[in-house]
């Protein structure tokens, strides 16, 4: 069964796959993203979207934002974000 997103929550998910883009290279945008998806993860699970909130679980235990440093997993977590960009309405 597919599931469908609302579309406040299809919205936020494309803003964080653009944050994302620019999040890699600054610790606060980092910061930003992983709150983000986090605030993602618990709208997707209200709304039922159990599949796709299992997929933001995974980019979240990649993402573990540092103070200072550049982030480690940046790859690994930007083709997961690009195959959620990708996600059917």
């Amino acid at each position: 069964m597919d599931e469908k997103l609302p579309d406040e929550i299809r919205m936020a998910l494309t803003e964080a796959c653009r944050l994302h883009e620019r999040a890699s290279s600054d610790a606060t945008q980092c910061q930003e993203f992983n709150k983000r998806m986090s605030r993602l993860l618990i709208d997707l699970e209200d709304a039922g979207c159990f599949r796709i909130a299992d997929r933001i679980m995974t980019v979240l235990l990649h993402c573990n934002p540092k103070d200072g440093s550049h982030c480690d997993k940046a790859t690994i977590v930007r083709e997961k974000m690009k195959k959620l960009d990708t996600v059917p309405q």
